[in-house]
């Protein structure tokens, strides 16, 4: 064997391992993007249980949740802003929700379903009028993935 013979074998087996390092690391990323999607809907969810965890704890903040949704008037100033604060962390969580969706990190089927759930909220009147003083501080591509949000924000 001459020395271009040897040069020709070692370059084919260098590209064969090179080929074959590139589809190894193909299937590690597939993995790797498969664990991040799951970690980032598991942190989702996560994320709302916190939120609303309370409320199924605390009686007294339950009826304030609830009020607030449907009657923020028969509430007094300060269940109000214990509303108010309830109501941006749980709209905080769901825009967390949205920015995995927008980035695929969640799937289009779940983000249904989270969509949904906003669309509900969003339609309570309590939410609409803390969203009248408070929806600067929310995305706009959050503020857009619900129907009515931009015009429940001008009132």
């Amino acid at each position: 064997m001459n020395w271009d013979a040897i040069s020709a074998v070692s370059q084919l087996v260098g590209s064969i391992a090179v080929v074959v390092s590139v589809l190894y690391l193909a299937v590690q990323l597939r993995s790797s993007t498969r664990v991040a999607r799951v970690a980032a809907m598991d942190a989702a969810a996560a994320a709302l249980r916190d939120v609303t965890k309370p409320f199924m704890e605390n009686a007294e903040l339950a009826r304030i949740w609830r009020t607030g949704l449907e009657n923020l008037e028969t509430l007094s100033p300060d269940e109000q802003a214990r509303f108010f604060h309830a109501a941006h962390q749980f709209l905080k969580a769901l825009e967390t929700i949205h920015y995995h969706y927008v980035y695929g990190l969640l799937d289009p089927q779940l983000w249904a379903g989270w969509r949904d759930l906003l669309h509900h909220y969003v339609a309570c009147p309590g939410i609409r009028f803390y969203l009248t003083r408070r929806n600067a501080v929310f995305s706009e591509r959050f503020a857009n993935s619900s129907p009515n949000w931009n015009r429940w924000s001008n009132e």
